[in-house]
């Protein structure tokens, strides 16, 4: 004998919705409340939803009131500026590279004295900027998307996150919209949850939102790098001895943004983690914050201040 879903109904908009539900699908109404959801950032958004953010203005909500920026996004999740972030943060890869190489004061190109504004330097700093966002991009997305799975496969342990979105929002392939956008307005929220459901839950590309810690991470490192790395003359004519190389990168500086990364893998990415995944299955906030930490952590301590043991 197949078991009856039991359901709970929204004491504002009176609609029903599963009983392991922590708000309504219908009208955001909490109908679960967690003690953790008394620290700002994790309270869920109650109010009603009228048109998506501007995505600048989703950006800078994922630092200031994360949990207003997932509310907003999971409203929309085709907009959500996930892939926006991956590029930005490609980017300032590409001004690290061109910060690294402004350490590097060139004199000389085949014999010749160069000033600063060369013609030949623009070319080596677009060589540069050019290869670290191409290493960037890659690193970034490979990183990114490992980093996904992990945290999928602890909300899976903790809340059953693949079922719950596969439950919400079936398994139709991402990138074919069953309803056009006139459909899905904000008011067919109320007419059985149309706007949340019948998206696809574009899973990777909400996610990647919550990696946008490292947009103000890596444009610290930048700063680090024009203030704390050694200033190293070279000449571009012939062989160029190694040991200049090496005095750049055995900078105590490296260290210092290792644990910047660190941190932000290990505390910060794990908690806007938790409310996408929160936000994405309605799920509970605390069981997702628990194991997504002891990833982050775990991962943070293997990848950033074992890596030189493990790797030599």
């Amino acid at each position: 004998m197949a078991l009856t879903e039991t359901f709970q109904r929204c004491p504002r908009c009176g609609n029903e919705n599963p009983s392991d539900s922590f708000a309504c699908s219908f009208c955001g109404k909490r109908l679960r409340i967690e003690r953790i959801e008394q620290i700002n950032i994790f309270r869920r958004v109650e109010q009603e939803w009228y048109e998506p953010l501007p995505f600048y203005y989703k950006l800078l909500y994922l630092f200031i009131r994360p949990n207003v920026a997932f509310w907003d996004i999971n409203h929309r999740r085709k907009s959500a500026p996930g892939y926006i972030v991956l590029l930005l943060n490609s980017l300032l890869y590409g001004l690290m590279g061109v910060a690294i190489l402004s350490r590097f004061r060139i004199t000389k190109i085949g014999g010749t004295s160069v000033g600063f504004f060369h013609p030949a330097l623009f070319y080596y700093r677009l060589t540069v900027f050019l290869v670290f966002f191409g290493f960037g991009f890659i690193f970034q997305l490979i990183l990114f998307s490992a980093l996904i799975w992990l945290f999928s496969k602890g909300a899976n342990y903790s809340v059953d996150f693949s079922a719950r979105l596969e439950a919400r929002f079936g398994e139709r392939e991402e990138g074919k919209i069953k309803y056009s956008e006139e459909y899905l307005s904000p008011f067919s929220i109320y007419r059985g949850g149309t706007l949340l459901q019948t998206q696809e839950a574009y899973k990777y590309k909400m996610m990647f939102c919550a990696f946008a810690p490292f947009l103000l991470i890596n444009a610290i490192k930048i700063f680090i790098i024009l203030i704390a790395f050694p200033t190293v003359s070279i000449s571009v004519s012939g062989t160029i001895d190694p040991i200049i190389f090496e005095k750049m990168f055995n900078s105590p500086a490296w260290a210092a943004m290792d644990v910047l990364d660190a941190l932000t893998i290990g505390i910060w990415v794990p908690i806007l983690i938790t409310i996408a995944i929160r936000e994405l299955a309605n799920s509970s906030t605390i069981r997702v914050l628990i194991p997504s930490l002891i990833i982050g952590i775990i991962f943070a301590i293997l990848f950033y201040f074992l890596r030189p043991t493990i790797i030599g």
